[in-house]
């Protein structure tokens, strides 16, 4: 990094990227439970608005999301007489959009792992007693560990490299809401392409050893159940 402002945009990646992480843990396991368990019509109605963000263009769900936020509008305007202070523009307001738009990152694969699971194991957990928290915590997680490490891993990703929704809702304010996309396309359009080469090689590499990093992990947690289950 040559300078102060890409080092605070790194500083402000992570930050978002980790503090969105754990709250699509928090949100998207019981949502993912909730779906793999459901049986109702309305069960695709419900995975289509979480995989939206898959589809939709990043700057049109920043679109409507600046909409909300803004001062005028109820929930932004909520926000304002609480705190003081707009959602539009802020770090709330960019922690709010990465989390809805890296949602279907993380819920996918922990739906998809409960689903592979079935019953059989929670059933005989019930069997000894166990309580649905207990059988979660003891039985749920062990057994699908690789899955959340992959919806962690793909969801703080996702909203590291994130820039549409970013930009409309966060604008570009260094410490606050500018990032290492932003700071990226900043120094494209200036025309300063060895510090652009720079960053863009950056986020390019640590894309690539995060990804084998979850391949590395996956493989050796699957290798621990197949050796567990003989």
């Amino acid at each position: 990094m040559e300078n102060y402002n890409e080092w605070l945009a790194l500083a402000t990646t992570l930050k978002l990227a980790a503090i969105t992480t754990i709250i699509l843990l928090i949100i998207g396991t019981p949502l993912a439970w909730y779906l793999s368990r459901l049986e109702s019509r309305f069960k695709v109605l419900i995975e289509a608005l979480v995989a939206l963000p898959l589809v939709l263009p990043p700057t049109v769900l920043g679109f409507y999301l600046l909409l909300l936020f803004s001062p005028m509008n109820g929930p932004g305007k909520l926000f304002q007489d609480a705190f003081g202070s707009s959602l539009a523009f802020s770090f709330t307001g960019i922690l709010i959009g990465s989390v809805i738009y890296s949602l279907p990152f993380v819920v996918q694969p922990l739906q998809k792992a409960f689903e592979q699971l079935g019953n059989q194991y929670n059933e005989a957990g019930a069997m000894l007693s166990a309580g649905p928290l207990d059988r979660f915590f003891n039985i749920t997680m062990p057994l699908t560990k690789a899955s959340f490490i992959t919806a962690a891993s793909l969801g703080f990703a996702h909203t590291v490299g994130e820039f549409g929704v970013v930009l409309m809702i966060g604008g570009n304010i260094p410490g606050e809401t500018r990032v290492l996309s932003i700071a990226l396309f900043d120094h494209v359009e200036a025309l300063n392409y060895e510090t652009a080469h720079y960053l863009a090689g950056s986020l390019l590499v640590g894309s690539i050893l995060l990804l084998a990093l979850i391949y590395l992990m996956n493989f050796k947690s699957e290798k621990a159940i197949k050796v567990r289950e003989h």
